[in-house]
């Protein structure tokens, strides 16, 4: 790839290669969410266990967020096209496959395939999107618009879930993404150049299955530990989970090429911006699935109803996200990153007058005002990650920042999802695991339904006030961390968080500038 190429205009072929690399975007955010609304179908459908229920929402995100950073760097050293078409090839088999399981098994396997193959498609089409704009206002401007797809799609997720769902079967949520897969297929290797780093290096593999391992023997051990109690089996997969991750950050510090490039962390406003991809999908996962059920099953809704609910709060999130480069050319990051999480923090809170009677205005006005800090997130996130590094390393920045978003969704169900399961467990009738598995016993007395209800109601309040007390924590932190003066990542002489020694000889590419 020549780094020394004079900038230029984006021409016709650009624009309608950014509409291409967004299906496959819209699709992997799309099924981080859109069985939140589903969930309750599928349990009746399949009838899976609380913790199978639980792996069918989570293994999805954890798939995804392991092996996000792997891909992109496999993208660097063979070719980020070549890896896009072979993932969403294999996302196309896993959507089939998920569409027609006959089991909580088969679902859980498929999503785990599904899952693989997204993470083969986020970094390798953002590294793709900057090598069709060479101009680096008309790359900001793209990237805006990656941003706002990203954002969209987790956000209308449950929307398109709820629209299938009141006219077709559960498995319908899944088929809708074989047209836009083979679209894809179709016009990639047409509108997209292949893209490869000049000096990739070689993927480590140990890395690979540390990072994965790690990560799914540390969840597991604490929704084990929140399903059934403490006992050895937790004990020992938590401790095993948390020395395994610990192994993978120092070897990554060993390393020529590491999976994850820690020197990027060393600065702290970088630092906050990738919380800030984590923190605000965790929460929003989280609160999401869980008024899903609310809405259905305590309130009562239909799930069109439920959809339509949900609308606002996702109009709201993708317009932010869209604005949002502008507004940080205005304001600067610092302002904010730092209303990103008192909006959320204050949207979250706004659940708390939800009742097992009503409060469905509440809910409206939580997803809203949390919206306006979910889409400054995905912003802030995707432009600090590329400017942040250089064009070779592309693909393994932006999966840092893609892997903050989606182990943040993943973590919000498994963790938060857990706590409002285990005061469900505490508080609840103790007839079943689950909300719904107790509102499906034949004769339920209205009072023990009322208790049920009730529980999870509590559950829901919990997760939103541990969720919003961290977003204030984080809020409170950047405003003490982060200086009032920023360097503008769009000038030529800034430095860029990542470059160390070696790298300020060399000759790279201006980093995006934030929309004007």
């Amino acid at each position: 790839m020549d780094e020394q190429r004079v900038s230029h205009s984006p021409d016709l072929r650009a624009w309608l290669g950014l509409l291409v690399i967004l299906g496959p975007v819209l699709l992997v955010a799309m099924d981080g969410s859109v069985l939140f609304l589903a969930m309750p179908k599928v349990t009746e459908a399949l009838s899976p266990t609380a913790d199978e229920a639980l792996w069918i929402l989570d293994i999805y995100g954890f798939a995804v967020g392991s092996l996000l950073i792997a891909f992109g760097s496999i993208g660097d050293r063979y070719g980020r096209l070549k890896l896009l078409v072979i993932g969403a090839a294999v996302f196309g088999v896993g959507s089939a496959g998920a569409a027609f399981a006959t089991s909580p098994e088969l679902l859980v396997v498929f999503r785990a395939l599904m899952g693989v193959a997204g993470a083969t498609l986020l970094p390798s089409a953002l590294a793709v999107l900057s090598e069709l704009f060479t101009d680096p206002r008309r790359r900001a401007q793209a990237i805006g618009i990656f941003a706002a797809a990203f954002a969209a799609g987790f956000a209308i997720g449950p929307v398109v879930g709820g629209q299938l769902l009141s006219r077709f079967w559960w498995g319908s949520v899944f088929l809708i993404n074989l047209p836009v897969v083979l679209l894809f297929l179709i016009l990639a290797p047409i509108l997209l150049r292949e893209v490869r780093a000049t000096r990739p290096g070689r993927v480590d593999a140990l890395s690979v299955l540390l990072s994965a391992a790690g990560l799914l023997l540390t969840v597991y051990a604490i929704k084990h530990a929140v399903a059934k109690g403490l006992t050895a089996t937790p004990a020992v997969t938590g401790v095993a989970g948390i020395i395994i991750l610990g192994w993978f950050a120092r070897r990554q510090r060993r390393l020529e090429h590491p999976l994850i490039d820690f020197r990027l962390f060393r600065d702290r406003v970088f630092t906050i911006a990738i919380i800030t991809g984590l923190l605000p999908l965790a929460a929003w996962s989280a609160a999401a699935y869980l008024a899903g059920i609310y809405l259905q099953s305590v309130l009562g809704l239909s799930v069109l109803h439920a959809a339509l609910l949900a609308l606002p709060g996702a109009a709201v999130l993708t317009v932010t996200c869209i604005v949002t480069p502008a507004l940080v050319g205005r304001i600067g990051k610092r302002a904010a990153l730092i209303t990103c999480h008192f909006c959320v923090a204050t949207g979250l809170l706004l659940l708390l007058p939800t009742g097992v009677s009503g409060g469905i205005g509440w809910y409206i006005a939580s997803t809203v005002i949390a919206g306006i800090g979910y889409g400054i997130s995905f912003s802030v996130v995707a432009d600090t990650a590329v400017a942040a590094v250089p064009t070779e390393r592309a693909g393994s920045a932006a999966a840092i920042a893609e892997t903050s978003n989606e182990i943040g969704n993943a973590l919000g169900i498994a963790l938060l999802g857990s706590l409002a399961a285990l005061i469900f467990r505490l508080h609840g009738p103790d007839l079943a695991d689950t909300l719904d598995e107790t509102l499906q016993i034949p004769d339920l007395a209205p009072a023990v339904m009322g208790n049920a209800k009730t529980a999870f109601v509590n559950g829901l309040h919990a997760a939103a006030i541990t969720a919003g007390i961290l977003h204030g924590a984080l809020g409170i932190l950047a405003l003490r961390w982060i200086p009032r003066t920023l360097p503008n990542t769009g000038d030529a002489d800034a430095e860029p968080l990542a470059q160390d020694a070696a790298e300020e000889s060399s000759v790279r590419r201006t980093p995006p500038r934030p929309c004007l």
